[in-house]
């Protein structure tokens, strides 16, 4: 298996990054297999949807519906509301997978492969591409 590591800025605001572009590169080439793509942390997610058309701005908006920073969260170190990124990973998962035929990703026409991450308290991230050939 061969894996990197991309470090990645996100700033101090909640962002749908789009990471597809970086792992099209990692994997051109490589003939066939699969794409894992893993975000350790406890406050991000990975998620394949659609980008550009305002998707990605929706699924932003949902996540503030679903997990609103004004509730009661137990989880309460860092700034306020900060426990609804703690819970984020457990609707969008740390990671996704992805085959890959003849080097290219398999991805349907709009999809796109994204960092998710609403937490504004770490505005550096690391995601860990690896490649498993087939």
């Amino acid at each position: 298996m061969d894996s990197v590591v991309l470090d990645i800025h996100t700033g101090a605001r909640e962002v749908v990054l789009d990471l597809t572009s970086r792992c099209e590169q990692f994997v051109s080439g490589r003939g066939d297999g699969l794409l894992h793509v893993f975000v350790p942390h406890a406050t991000a997610g990975v998620a394949i949807l659609e980008t550009g058309a305002g998707s990605d701005l929706d699924l932003l908006a949902v996540l503030e519906d679903l997990l609103p920073r004004d509730f009661d969260w137990q989880h309460r170190h860092g700034s306020p509301g900060h426990g609804r990124d703690h819970v984020l990973p457990a609707l969008i998962p740390p990671y996704a997978t992805v085959p890959v035929l003849a080097g290219r990703l398999t991805l349907g026409t709009w999809q796109s492969i994204c960092l998710v991450d609403t937490n504004r308290d770490n505005p550096d991230r690391h995601v860990r591409l690896s490649f498993l050939a087939g």
